[in-house]
């Protein structure tokens, strides 16, 4: 296992959809272990492929350590959203591409989540409070999207300037 390096805001891979993954091996394994043991080193809860330069559809999850009953360490591989609540919640927000940064956003309470594990089995999640909003946060970085495109656009343009001015302390 190996901690990789977590590509920043700006990078272009964070900007792609990424690629669904067709070989389920050894390499995808250890793919994994890597982005559990970077996720654990940096402190977050999730992590995405693309995340450490990868373009790939896989996310990785621990919410173990939170009250949410349907928490867990999770590798979730082409995952895909398949239900979604009307209600919604708002809670903050943080990304480990975006140190420094911690906004509120708006999202589903609830999602059904349809996926693989690393042996190409499938997975179905029902997700609830921060495993919701973990699944979200992550599936959009499969997608290219970060946590500052579910913002208004005043609100993106303040957190914006505040990146300019965390990002090298952040990034030294």
């Amino acid at each position: 296992m190996a901690i990789r390096d977590i590509v920043l805001m700006g990078d272009p891979v964070l900007r792609e959809r990424a690629a669904e993954v067709e070989e389920f091996d050894d390499d995808l394994r250890r793919l994994v272990d890597d982005m559990f043991e970077t996720m654990y080193a940096a402190e977050g809860i999730g992590l995405a492929a693309p995340q450490i330069g990868i373009s790939k559809r896989i996310f990785v999850l621990d919410v173990r350590d939170e009250e949410d009953e349907g928490g867990g360490r999770y590798a979730l591989i082409n995952p895909e959203i398949v239900e979604s609540s009307k209600e919604t919640d708002r809670a903050p927000e943080g990304c480990l591409s975006i140190p420094g940064l911690e906004e509120v956003v708006e999202r589903p309470s609830r999602i059904v989540l349809r996926a693989q594990d690393p042996e190409g089995q499938p997975v179905e999640l029902h997700g609830e409070e921060l495993l919701s909003r973990a699944i979200q946060h992550e599936f959009d970085h499969l997608n290219g999207v970060l946590f500052l495109d579910r913002l208004s656009p005043l609100k993106r343009r303040l957190a914006l300037k505040k990146w300019q001015r965390v990002k090298p302390d952040a990034a030294g």
